[in-house]
C-alpha cells in the first residue's frame, strides 16, 4: 500500500499499477521529501515526476506545497493510475492553486516541447532502463530547469553514476540498501547560456 505522507492530502491511499511499475519505498521517499523540505523548494513549485508510475513523487510534492505538477508516463495502464491518484488529491486540495496533469507520452517526447520553468525534477525510470536513454532525457531538461532548479535521479545501487550533461551538476549521493539518490543541481554554466551579452 502506498499512501502520501504528509502534507493536505497526508494518508491518502495511492493506487498502484498491477505490474511494470516500482514504487519508491515509504523510507527513501521520506528522505527525498525531508531533504526537499529542508531546502525549502516545495512551496510554490513547478514539479516533472518523470517516468511517474503511481505518481506517488508527484503527488506528494503537490501535498507539500507544490502547485504545477507534471506526471509523465507512457503506460497506457500506469497513466490510468496518475490520473485516479490525480484526481484524489485534486479533490483533497479543497481549492488550493494546484494543477496536476498526466502525459501519456515517452519522457524524451515531452521534454523536447516541454516549456521550462522546472523546479524540481523526479527520474526515477525503470532499472533496466539504458544509460544512454537517461543522459538523454537528462540533456533535455537542462534548458527548462529554473537557476535553482533541483534533480534527483533514483535507481538501482548496482547502476553506474548517471552522465550528467553540462548544465547540471552533481551534489550528492545517498544509497539506502538496493536503492540509490542522485542529488543534482542547475549550474551557473547553464544559467549563463546567453554568453553574458549585456544590454546595449
Amino acid at each position: 500500500m502506498t499512501r502520501i505522507i504528509a502534507g493536505f492530502a497526508g494518508s491518502l491511499t495511492l493506487a498502484v499499477p498491477r505490474s511494470g511499475t516500482r514504487p519508491t519505498s515509504d523510507r527513501v521517499r521520506e528522505a527525498i521529501f525531508s531533504a526537499l523540505e529542508a531546502r525549502d523548494v516545495l512551496e510554490g513549485a513547478c514539479v516533472f515526476d518523470l517516468y511517474a508510475g503511481s505518481g506517488a513523487l508527484g503527488l506528494e510534492a503537490a501535498s507539500r506545497g507544490a502547485v504545477d505538477v507534471v506526471l509523465v508516463e507512457r503506460a497506457k495502464p500506469a497513466a490510468d493510475v496518475c490520473r485516479r491518484n490525480a484526481d484524489a488529491v485534486l479533490r483533497a486540495a479543497r481549492g488550493r492553486r494546484l494543477r496536476i496533469r498526466v502525459v501519456p507520452r515517452p519522457v524524451a517526447a515531452y521534454l523536447e516541447s516541454a516549456a521550462a520553468g522546472v523546479d524540481v525534477v523526479f527520474i526515477d525510470p525503470p532499472y533496466d532502463l539504458g544509460d544512454g536513454a537517461l543522459s538523454r532525457d537528462l540533456e533535455l531538461l537542462v534548458p527548462l530547469l529554473t537557476p535553482d532548479a533541483i534533480v534527483m535521479v533514483e535507481r538501482s545501487s548496482r547502476s553506474p553514476e548517471p552522465a550528467w550533461p553540462d548544465g547540471i551538476t552533481l551534489d550528492r549521493r545517498r544509497d539506502y540498501g538496493e536503492t540509490t539518490l542522485w542529488w543534482a543541481s542547475r549550474t551557473d554554466e547553464a544559467n549563463n547560456a546567453d554568453g553574458g551579452k549585456s544590454a546595449d
